[in-house]
C-alpha cells in the first residue's frame, strides 16, 4: 500500500511518501483500492495546522474523501461486492481518527456499510470526488436551508468545486444561481464550461489605477440583476470582511448567508443592513447533516446520486495528479487557478 503522511505541520514539502504493507479487511469490513482521492482546501488547513479538528496533531494521512473497487472481503460480507465500484461514505473515518483515518492512499479498509454502489454515470477517476462538493452543497441549499424555487442564491468562489456543484443544486431545486468570480478571466472560463450552471455571472474584483487588485462595487450588478430586490440566498466560502459586508449589503429582507469556509482575510463587517432587513447568517459544515444521524445523510447521499445518473449533476475535474505528486498537487490547489475539482490517482 501506498500513501501519503504528514509527520509536522507546515507547507507542501511536509507530504510525505511511504510504502506499507496492504491491510487486510476484518469482519464486516472491505478492502478498496483507492481510484480517485478528492482534494479539498481543508487538506491544505489541516497541512498546515489550522485544522486540528480534523487532524489532531502529526503524525496523519491528509484526505477526507475517496473511492474506488472492492478488491477483498471480510468474514460476513458478500463475496459478491468484490468487484463493486463504490462512493466511500462521507462519515469515513478522518485523518483524526488514527491510522486508518484520512484518505491519501491506494487502499482503504473500511466497514462494508461505508462502501456505497457508484453509478455508472461517475467515471472512476470521479469516485473520490462527489461528498465535499455535492453534498456541502446539497446539504446546506436543500436539507438545512430548504430553498424554495424561486429564490436568488449567490454564490461565491464560483469557479471551485463547490460552487459549481452548488449552481447544479440551485438548479436543481428551481432557483436562480448567480456565480460570484474574482476576474474576468474565471468568468469567461466558466462561462464556458459545460457542466457550469450558473445564471448569471458577477466579477467582484478589477485593478485599479495603479494596477492594483481591489474590490469593485459588484453590489450594483447585483441590484441590476434582481430588479433592487436583492439575494435570498448567499452561499459563501470566503466571508472577509468588505466582502461579507457587501453580501450583507445585496441580501433581500428575510435573506440568508451560509459561511462555509474562510478562505478571506478577516475584516470588519458592517452588520447593520443585517438587522434591518431581519436577515440571518449562519455557518455551516458538511458534518452538521453527518451529525443529524444515518438517515439523514444517506437519503442525501441517495438524493445526489440519482441526479448523476439521470444527467442532473454533472462534476468537473480541473486536474488529476499521481499519488505520489501530492506536493505538486497541493502547489497548484494553493495558485487557485484552477476551474473545478483537483483529484489524486493512486
Amino acid at each position: 500500500m501506498e500513501l501519503v503522511h504528514v509527520d509536522s505541520f507546515g507547507g507542501p514539502e511536509v507530504l510525505k511518501h511511504k510504502s506499507l504493507p496492504t491491510p487486510e479487511p476484518g469482519p464486516m469490513q472491505v478492502r478498496v483500492r483507492v481510484t480517485s482521492i478528492g482534494m479539498n482546501h481543508a487538506d491544505l488547513m489541516g497541512r498546515e495546522g489550522k485544522y486540528k479538528a480534523s487532524t489532531g496533531e502529526p503524525t496523519f494521512v491528509p484526505g477526507i474523501e475517496a473511492g474506488g473497487v472492492i478488491e477483498q472481503v471480510g468474514q460476513e460480507v458478500d463475496v459478491s461486492r468484490i468487484g463493486e465500484r463504490v462512493v466511500l461514505a462521507p462519515s469515513l473515518p478522518r485523518p483524526i481518527d488514527g491510522p486508518d483515518g484520512g484518505t491519501y492512499r491506494s487502499h482503504i479498509v473500511i466497514d462494508e456499510s461505508l462502501a456505497l454502489l457508484a453509478p455508472n454515470a461517475l467515471p472512476d477517476e470521479q469516485l473520490g470526488a462527489v461528498w465535499l462538493p455535492y453534498l456541502t452543497a446539497w446539504g446546506c441549499l436543500a436539507w438545512k436551508d430548504q430553498l424554495k424555487p424561486g429564490e436568488v442564491v449567490g454564490i461565491s468562489a464560483a469557479s471551485s468545486s463547490v460552487g459549481l456543484a452548488a449552481a447544479q443544486v440551485v438548479k436543481a431545486l428551481g432557483g436562480t444561481a448567480v456565480g460570484l468570480t474574482s476576474s474576468p478571466a474565471k468568468a469567461e472560463a466558466i462561462g464556458q464550461l459545460k457542466t457550469a450552471r450558473f445564471d448569471h455571472l458577477v466579477v467582484t474584483h478589477g485593478l485599479d489605477s495603479d494596477g492594483k487588485r481591489t474590490m469593485r462595487p459588484w453590489y450594483k450588478d447585483i441590484k441590476s440583476l434582481t430588479g433592487g430586490r436583492g439575494v435570498d440566498v448567499f452561499f459563501d466560502p470566503v466571508a472577509s470582511g468588505e466582502y461579507l459586508s457587501a453580501e450583507v449589503r445585496c441580501l433581500a429582507n428575510g435573506g440568508r448567508i451560509y459561511i462555509y469556509g474562510l478562505l478571506g482575510d478577516p475584516g470588519v463587517v458592517n452588520l447593520a443592513p443585517l438587522i434591518i432587513k431581519q436577515a440571518s447568517l449562519y455557518g455551516w459544515v458538511l458534518y452538521e447533516i453527518i451529525q443529524a444521524g444515518d438517515a439523514v445523510w444517506q437519503q442525501a447521499c441517495r438524493d445526489i446520486l440519482e441526479r448523476f445518473i439521470d444527467g442532473t449533476f454533472k462534476q468537473h475535474l480541473a486536474m488529476t495528479f499521481p499519488l505520489g505528486q501530492a506536493r505538486l498537487a497541493h502547489e497548484a490547489m494553493e495558485k487557485g487557478e484552477h476551474i473545478g475539482k483537483l483529484v489524486l490517482v493512486p
